[in-house]
């Protein structure tokens, strides 16, 4: 029946005849307001024609409900009254909204009063807290000072540890700290008195404390580094980090960008992956230097300042030293060789440094460079080196158990490389790269083509050809107009040297070698050939 008297409502209005009928309400008497249903907003309209509202909800929040609305639907028809039945549902809308607006601000009020009653206790707490000062119990046994890594030798007993605040869980009663020494992780369980001072209430991630308690295994089912807990008898604050806007999480974390982790370099360094990774190369420099030592190669420092180049000018970082022109080295071949006569077989673990500004993993301007020079070898002695020295060292870092399981963590897809390594000559190289449908890019018309015999083969072919043959790959006999002019022409055919790449699944080029030329005017041809002054190179 209400529907039909609406019915009846809305053809007398727009017939121009009275809305007093049974069912209708007075007539709204305040200004006019318009609601476009196709062009309007509620959000950024005032009600007037050249900007309506979008619904007639958005019209009675903003002006109230007694204003005389103006509809329609598009831009195109005519302005007109609001029907009966429309504003009746309107307002009923209104009214509902109303009551949640009320509610939402009952709610807020609410809210606002627990957090400030809760901001409180907070203070009143923190302001008690200030009076409990903690006493080392001197009736106790006296605490071993331990680094964590030695803590699995004191179960039972009671030892002192300091470090970094890595984690932390506050509870009511409790804290659970995960304390982080540079030689391990250790969960130290704090409660009682301890866990009310007020440096235990304020204490933030990064700050560095002291620990004493017993060293417990910890309860069946639970879980914690190397399976043991500190349970704390006395501890204290050292140092407070940062908290608020400058606390370490607010500083970095998982989605912090880039660029700003790079400025934050000292700090990503205190976390577990960056951490684990100086720990592998840290074993990997021991590996190699070991497996060096076996080979009977002497480790020798050249230094980093240099007048001569080796890789090309165009790379050189160039400097003054005092009044004459130097530079910081991009190899230190030539001062390794200098040492073969009095030392024989040498090595060195030095910065290189490229004057690349090349934004790729392959091009830094700074990197560790691990280099060696024997004397009276072969290139198939060359190539057999090479690859005892890569699997000696893997074998040494991955007898570490520690060190091991660091490198699977980093990497879970790690498998160690087995010999023979497979020798491949770059001619081949070219006929696999055609016959796999491997193309690379013409310079001139950029379309994808096929390799030919000279092509300075891409990395990115060179990286799918060691993927997808698994296998690491000695890419040897270069084109010598792809090299550099010192290296050793192969016997019988001189269009071609005697260097080798090692290519290593799913990472790419590890090392680079060649034979170096022995005949002395060849060699002087090679500096003449290239511009280069051989003056400086006397020595």
């Amino acid at each position: 029946m209400s529907q039909v008297v609406d019915s009846i409502v809305d053809k007398v209005t727009n017939l121009g005849l009275s809305n007093t009928l049974p069912g209708s309400s007075d007539k709204p008497t305040g200004p006019a307001v318009y609601v476009d249903e196709g062009t309007g907003s509620d959000e950024t309209a005032d009600g007037t024609s050249e900007k309506p509202y979008a619904t007639v909800l958005g019209a009675m929040v903003a002006k109230g409900q007694d204003v005389s609305i103006l509809t329609r639907k598009q831009p195109t028809d005519e302005w007109a009254a609001i029907t009966p039945t429309a504003l009746k549902k309107a307002k009923k809308s209104y009214e509902l909204h109303e009551k949640k607006m009320k509610k939402a601000a009952e709610n807020k009020e609410k809210l606002e009063k627990e957090a400030a009653e809760m901001k409180e206790r907070e203070a009143k707490r923190l302001e008690e807290s200030k009076k409990i000062q903690l006493v080392e119990d001197a009736s106790l046994p006296p605490a071993t000072k331990v680094k964590i890594r030695g803590c699995a030798n004191h179960h039972e007993k009671r030892v002192r540890v300091f470090g970094w605040v890595h984690r932390l869980r506050q509870q009511k009663e409790n804290t659970f700290i995960v304390l982080r020494d540079g030689s391990g992780y250790l969960q130290c369980f704090i409660s009682g008195k301890l866990a009310q001072t007020y440096d235990a209430l304020t204490l933030t991630l990064e700050s560095t404390v002291e620990i004493v308690g017993t060293m417990k295994p910890v309860p069946e089912g639970k879980t914690a580094p190397d399976g043991h807990e500190l349970i704390a008898d006395y501890w204290k604050l050292i140092h407070a980090a940062p908290s608020g806007d400058d606390a370490f999480s607010n500083k970095i974390n998982e989605h912090s960008d880039p660029s700003l982790l790079a400025d934050y370099r000292h700090l990503v360094l205190r976390g577990e992956k960056a951490a684990s990774v100086l720990r592998v190369r840290a074993a990997m420099l021991g590996a190699f230097r070991t497996t060096f030592e076996k080979l009977g190669v002497l480790e020798v420092t050249p230094p980093c300042m240099v007048q001569t180049q080796v890789e090309g000018g165009a790379t050189l970082f160039k400097l003054d030293y005092y009044g004459q022109p130097a530079f910081l080295t991009q190899s230190s071949q030539l001062y390794l060789e200098t040492c073969l006569p009095s030392l024989g077989d040498v090595y060195c673990v030095q910065e290189s440094f490229r004057a690349e500004n090349s934004h790729t993993r392959r091009h830094l301007s700074e990197y560790t460079h691990l280099e060696a020079e024997l004397a009276f070898i072969t290139f198939d002695d060359l190539m057999t080196h090479i690859e005892n020295v890569i699997c000696d060292s893997v074998e040494i870092i991955l007898s570490d158990p520690v060190i091991s399981k660091l490198v699977y963590q980093l990497n879970p897809k790690f498998q160690q490389p087995k010999r023979p390594f497979m020798r491949l000559d770059y001619r081949d190289a070219i006929k696999w790269l055609n016959d796999h449908g491997i193309k690379r890019e013409d310079e001139t018309t950029h379309e994808m083509v096929d390799h030919v015999v000279g092509d300075d083969i891409a990395e990115a072919a060179e990286r799918k050809m060691t993927d997808e043959i698994g296998v690491p790959i000695f890419l040897h006999k270069f084109p010598r107009e792809l090299k550099a002019f010192y290296m050793k022409r192969v016997p019988g055919d001189e269009d071609y040297t005697e260097s080798v790449d090692l290519l290593m699944p799913n990472v790419g080029e590890i090392v680079g070698g060649s034979m170096r030329i022995s005949d002395m005017q060849e060699l002087l041809e090679g500096y003449k050939r290239e511009g280069i002054d051989p003056a400086p190179y006397y020595w």
